[in-house]
């Protein structure tokens, strides 16, 4: 089944992307700053909660599908890469810092494809780093939406800091799955099936370089 409830709140994050950038860029005879500041983060923070939702009721309703777990990351990745952005955009972001975050990712994402063409996706599985590192990355961008608007002299710091938490966690999560992925990156790593696959597709794995 390729629309359920936990699909439509999948959806429903890829929708609120949009709105969120608009919202940021309101000018201030719309929406004063500190409202823009809430706003923003509210709808940010039901972007997050839709992410533990969707997965959980996919779960517990047995609604689990290749189309949901394709769509669920894409639409995670969309969203954190339009709010840091936007925070480069408000200067309250290093724009280097986004960088790496967003770079990660990337890079993540494709070495997940990559593994799954070979069958062997087990093996960069999300490890608890990078859960923790999603926490400090939904922390920082919360209260870098914020910034002043609430508890002015502790959210703009406690936003920096957890953005360099996430920064680092970023890093060192990329590095463990490469090593995970690391032996069976070589010929000799992959199965007899998975060389013949490969070997019929020679420009796949480039064309996401």
């Amino acid at each position: 089944m390729l629309f359920n409830l936990p699909t439509a709140l999948t959806w429903l994050r890829i929708v609120l992307i949009p709105v969120f950038v608009a919202v940021c860029y309101l000018p201030d005879s719309i929406m004063s700053l500190a409202t823009r500041n809430w706003v923003s983060m509210s709808i940010f923070a039901l972007a997050a909660i839709t992410d533990w939702a969707d997965g959980y009721l996919a779960r517990r309703w047995g609604q689990t599908s290749a189309f949901g777990a394709f769509l669920d990351p894409v639409a995670d990745k969309l969203m954190v890469a339009a709010a840091l952005i936007v925070l480069v955009w408000l200067h309250r972001a290093d724009a280097w810092l986004v960088v790496i975050i967003i770079g990660r990712e990337i890079a993540v994402s494709a070495l997940r494809e990559w593994m799954a063409q070979i069958g062997k996706s087990k093996s960069v599985a999300v490890a608890f780093i990078g859960k923790i590192k999603t926490v400090a990355q939904i922390t920082a961008i919360v209260a870098l939406l914020l910034d002043t608007a609430f508890l002015p002299d502790i959210t703009p710091a406690l936003g920096t800091f957890a953005l360099w938490v996430a920064a680092i966690l970023t890093l060192w999560s990329m590095f463990h799955y490469l090593r995970l992925a690391a032996p069976h990156l070589s010929p000799s790593g992959l199965s007899p099936i998975s060389r013949s696959t490969v070997s019929r597709k020679p420009g796949r794995a480039d064309a996401h370089d």
